[in-house]
């Protein structure tokens, strides 16, 4: 933190915040500073009141008491109004139009805060040279957004804020879809950035990464500040326990080593042209089989195909020892095969529908007699598995969407299990979720493959696959290049592996 930062005058202020739905309290008598130059983590488990925060800081949500105030001037709930004052939230989607360059992105902002009437090009198409320049990034200004990597984007959301004269950045879950060296690029600009007195509120439920660039942390837990104060007086099972409440060990979990079973599923030779090729795996009962890869790698692909969303080119797929075509997900479900996607917003829930729909979809047969559904069953089952789950809701009748993000990916794995599935397949499990919630997904994936559930968890997250994993398969470029016991594995082995473009 810089000196400015340190002095007595914080650039933001926000007093007594409460916030309530109804009966539900959301936040209470929350405050919170950040001084110029300043990078501080706002911390907590989903449902602890952070998003709500920072829909109020923005002038979203309008707070039912307290106060916010940016350089001694009081902010109203006026989305336009905190823009003018300096303000700017980079949410996990960037919130960028596709269609446009990059230039016209970043000017966009600017253009509206300054009321431009006529189209200035060249001046705007400056400003994003000039903003770029400032941050020492390389990103072609007439590239349209939507060619552009995910990480690219995020420096482009950055830039638009900068270039509308920002003084604070809020950044909600920056570095969830960028790869390790990404994740550095864009802490290092950061700390440029911190240097030139723009201050940052940094929401993440990576702990390395807050102690990485956070000068202090705030601490959510149930809509109340719990802790706050300069990272130095923190370590990462502090912090932890902090957010969830409770000691979380961050370290591999303990299980009994598994019997060694036949394969249930077993892939020779499997190929797709332009994802993947000669790809020879073993799905075992009772174990848990990570696929390590960066974006891009065919990890993704590899687990559609074994889904049957995509069709192979070459080799061969057998289960319990017999040859199968997988020719779509209806076929991969009759062999006992389930799939949790990597989107789950858009591709694993009903956000509108009840919770209790959401679990039983794939299962209603279950709860059928003579052909007649039964309501009273379906929501019976439903609330078994919100109990086995541990998933907090006070019933199984709202919207999935009222949910928070651990919540939601225990819904997925709920449905999934109502079929007791032979095989589980699993595409960034924990992605967005946090740290609490993380380890107990955790939990239940190592307890569900004990119970004779072959799995396999497809990620880029390397201390998750070791901390999850039986065995660790590395992909690079569309092929597995590495395997390797998760029980004796280290880091940055895996992590050398994975970034090793020589072995194709």
């Amino acid at each position: 933190m810089n000196d400015e930062a340190s002095g007595s005058t914080p650039i933001l202020q926000m007093r007594e915040i409460r916030k309530a739905y109804g009966s539900v309290r959301v936040l209470e008598d929350v405050n919170l500073e950040l001084g110029a130059g300043e990078v501080r983590c706002l911390a907590g488990e989903n449902g602890s009141g952070k998003s709500t925060l920072i829909k109020i800081l923005s002038g979203v949500v309008r707070a039912d008491a307290g106060q916010v105030s940016l350089s001694g001037h009081r902010l109203n709930s006026d989305p336009m109004g905190a823009i003018t004052a300096g303000l700017s939230v980079i949410y996990q989607d960037f919130s960028l139009f596709p269609n446009l360059t990059v230039w016209e992105n970043i000017g966009f902002l600017r253009s509206v805060t300054c009321g431009d009437v006529l189209h200035r090009r060249g001046a705007r198409r400056q400003l994003a040279l000039d903003t770029l320049r400032r941050m020492q990034v390389e990103i072609d200004p007439d590239t349209p957004v939507e060619m552009l990597p995910v990480a690219s984007k995020q420096l482009v959301a950055i830039a638009r804020a900068l270039a509308n004269q920002a003084r604070i950045i809020v950044m909600d879950e920056p570095t969830t879809a960028l790869t390790r060296s990404e994740v550095a690029h864009l802490l290092d600009i950061v700390g440029a950035l911190k240097k030139d007195g723009v201050s940052f509120l940094f929401v993440s439920h990576k702990i390395e990464e807050v102690f990485a660039v956070c000068d202090t942390v705030t601490v959510l837990r149930d809509g109340a500040v719990v802790v706050e104060g300069p990272i130095g007086e923190f370590d990462a099972g502090r912090l932890v326990e902090a957010m969830t409440g409770r000691s979380v060990d961050s370290q591999r979990l303990p299980r009994e080593k598994s019997p060694l079973h036949p394969p249930f599923l077993a892939a020779s030779g499997l190929g797709r042209r332009g994802d993947f090729a000669d790809v020879n795996l073993e799905l075992r009962p009772g174990e848990i089989v990570s696929v390590v890869g960066l974006l891009g790698s065919g990890r993704t692909e590899l687990a559609q195909t074994l889904f049957g969303y995509m069709r192979p080119d070459a080799g061969r797929i057998e289960i319990d020892g017999k040859p199968v075509a997988l020719a779509n997900q209806t076929d991969a479900i009759s062999h006992g095969i389930a799939y949790v996607p990597e989107d789950r917003l858009t591709e694993g829930l009903f956000l509108n529908q009840p919770i209790a729909d959401n679990i039983t979809v794939s299962s209603l047969g279950k709860s059928t007699s003579l052909g007649i559904l039964s309501a009273s069953a379906l929501k019976q089952r439903a609330r078994a598995a919100v109990k086995n789950l541990r998933i907090k809701t006070p019933d199984v009748t709202p919207a999935v969407a009222t949910l928070s993000g651990g919540n939601q990916q225990r819904i997925v794995l709920a449905r999934w299990m109502e079929r007791d599935p032979k095989l589980l397949i699993l595409n960034g499990p924990t992605v967005g979720v946090d740290v609490g919630s993380k380890r107990e997904i955790h939990e239940l994936l190592v307890s569900l493959s004990r119970s004779g559930t072959a799995v396999m968890v497809v990620t880029d997250d390397i201390p998750e696959a070791i901390a999850l994993s039986d065995r660790i398969l590395v992909m690079v470029r569309g092929r597995i290049t590495a395997s390797f016991d998760a029980a004796t594995v280290d880091e940055d082995t895996l992590y050398q592996e994975v970034i090793r473009e020589d072995r194709t």
